[in-house]
């Protein structure tokens, strides 16, 4: 490999400019050169939007899998379900996109082109600023836009120059004057906003990545199921997951307690088409606040989170929590709760999991499905035919056998490993799986004791989000967007006018124009500036000068 040097050709090719990308490198390789080389490489702009590009592409992964920190069921399941492609995505962390080894390396990279490309910008600008507006060109033909107007007597120079300083500097124009022989001249430009605008864009954007940087590292997201007429406080231990931030601390936790007094959805009853379709979402709440023990009530729907203590609380999802209760053959109760059901469809068919490691003689599982309105199908299975609880019915299915939560390794609750089992009803035991609705007790096999459904709750998944940047997020995308329209729709572009006296004693003005960038207004600029000029003097046409 050989070091990034001069083209034996670059001193003598006109269409190499001196100031190339490796226009002063040394024809030898050295770690500095390979250091200057590689830094100018990634601070240039097109490095920037590729950057950019890139972080877009890394963001798909985490739209297309379920992610631990906004839907740790989704994962499980997902798992669950691709045993084979597990592996590989864990090593790639492909559901922690957003926190992995390479979104984390793009970000950093692109964040680092920001900065080495925005800060070199903003002092050329700086300086730019400052400095007279450039030097009348010496032959304005030349450019994109002219106009010229000879007048066979002479006229006031100072005059037409004066007259023609206001009517820039009426147009915002900021304007210098140059003089050369027998020729005065104005140089004038504009549009130094475009470029600022410009600037406030990919400043906002480096302000964009350092916020985020900051909520991802002080912030928190947590989720919780909660169950109707039962309720959590605002501890780590209370929640379900909990994905903290690296610098994040307990002490930010305001120790407020929520607890869900009733979820109600509201579904289309008069549309054949849509029958059954969630119209509406409502969580009805009480919030104990901290210290006072006052409480308040307060609603969450779907598109109107909660704000609270600095975080915002969503509703991410819902569905049925049946009652159950198991009793021993000598009629005590070893287990009783309302189990939370996944939905496995939009009738809100539901699967749900039920383990008893103590109380009975034996250790078993229960497998069990929710259909919110049962229906029975020809071939004799049953399915939900909608999603409110019309006809509710629960199946479960019992196991026996060692569930394996006496071994230290942690569990999902909604997933019962049924190959070290014996499965004891349903399937092709040749013993029907038990079939309970709200208030029926059945007997569990083998004599262990009863099972009885007490009722059917709604459960409410909740997702709490504290960004203590959210609001500095708010102020840079707006100014990103302010700076990105301005850049876009304000158009840069010098003018000038050139006043000769020739040596028959006639005077030659000239009017010109020359755009930084695309400007489809340009000649417009020009001669509405010209006709300007002229009617501030009195000029016409046919009494004093002829235009070209």
């Amino acid at each position: 490999m050989t070091s990034p040097t001069r083209s034996d050709t670059s001193d003598t090719d006109p269409r190499r400019p001196a100031d190339h990308v490796d226009a002063d490198l040394p024809r030898t390789s050295s770690s500095v050169t390979w250091a200057r080389w590689a830094w100018r490489q990634l601070t240039s702009m097109r490095t920037a939007l590729f950057l950019l590009l890139l972080l877009a592409l890394a963001s798909i992964p985490g739209s297309l899998l379920p992610q631990r920190s906004s839907d740790p069921n989704g994962v499980v399941q997902y798992i669950d379900n691709n045993p084979g492609i597990t592996p590989f995505l864990e090593a790639v962390q492909a559901f922690d996109s957003y926190g992995s080894f390479w979104y984390s390396s793009i970000y950093i990279l692109l964040f680092i082109s920001l900065i080495g490309c925005v800060v070199p910008r903003a002092k050329h600008h700086w300086d730019a600023l400052r400095a007279r507006p450039p030097r009348t060109p010496a032959r304005l033909s030349r450019l994109p836009a002219h106009r010229t107007d000879i007048y066979p007597q002479p006229v006031d120079d100072a005059l037409a120059l004066r007259e023609a300083e206001r009517v820039l500097k009426a147009a915002r124009y900021r304007v210098a004057r140059y003089t050369d022989g027998a020729t005065t001249s104005l140089s004038a430009e504009r549009g130094y906003l475009r470029e600022t605008g410009n600037l406030v864009f990919h400043l906002s954007l480096v302000g964009l990545l350092v916020a985020v940087a900051i909520g991802g590292l002080f912030g928190y997201a947590g989720q919780r199921v909660v169950v109707e007429g039962e309720g959590f406080a605002n501890v780590q231990s209370s929640y379900d997951t909990f994905n903290p931030g690296r610098l994040f601390t307990p002490e930010v936790l305001s120790p407020y307690r929520i607890t869900l007094d009733d979820f109600d959805v509201l579904y289309e009853e008069i549309d054949r088409g849509a029958l059954g379709q969630p119209l509406d979402y409502t969580a009805s709440v009480s919030i104990t606040e901290p210290d006072t023990d006052s409480v308040r009530n307060d609603v969450i729907k779907v598109n109107r989170p909660l704000e609270l203590a600095g975080a915002d609380i969503f509703l991410l999802g819902n569905g049925y929590a049946p009652r159950i209760t198991i009793r021993n053959p000598a009629g005590d109760t070893v287990f009783s709760s309302a189990i939370p059901f996944l939905p496995q469809d939009s009738n809100l068919t539901s699967l749900g999991v039920i383990k008893i490691p103590d109380g009975l003689s034996e250790q078993i599982g229960l497998l069990g499905f929710l259909y919110p309105t049962e229906e029975t199908a020809d071939s004799g299975a049953k399915y939900s035919s909608y999603p409110d609880l019309i006809y509710p019915t629960v199946t479960l299915n019992v196991f026996q056998g060692d569930l394996g939560l006496d071994g230290g390794v942690p569990t999902s609750v909604y997933s019962l490993d049924t190959s070290t089992l014996t499965q004891l009803t349903g399937g092709n035991t040749g013993v029907e799986s038990l079939q309970l609705r709200p208030g029926d007790t059945a007997e569990l096999p083998n004599g262990l004791g009863t099972v009885t459904l007490d009722g059917i709750s709604r459960f409410a998944s909740f997702d709490l989000s504290y960004d203590p940047a959210q609001d500095v997020v708010l102020v840079f995308s707006i100014l990103a967007t302010a700076g990105l329209l301005t850049s876009l729709f304000i158009a840069r572009r010098r003018l000038w006018v050139k006043v000769t006296t020739e040596r028959n004693g006639s005077v030659t003005v000239e009017y010109a124009g020359l755009a930084r960038g695309d400007d489809p207004r340009l000649e417009d600029a020009v001669n509405d500036f010209r006709n300007k000029h002229r009617a501030a003097l009195k000029w016409t046409d046919d009494g004093d000068g002829s235009g070209a």
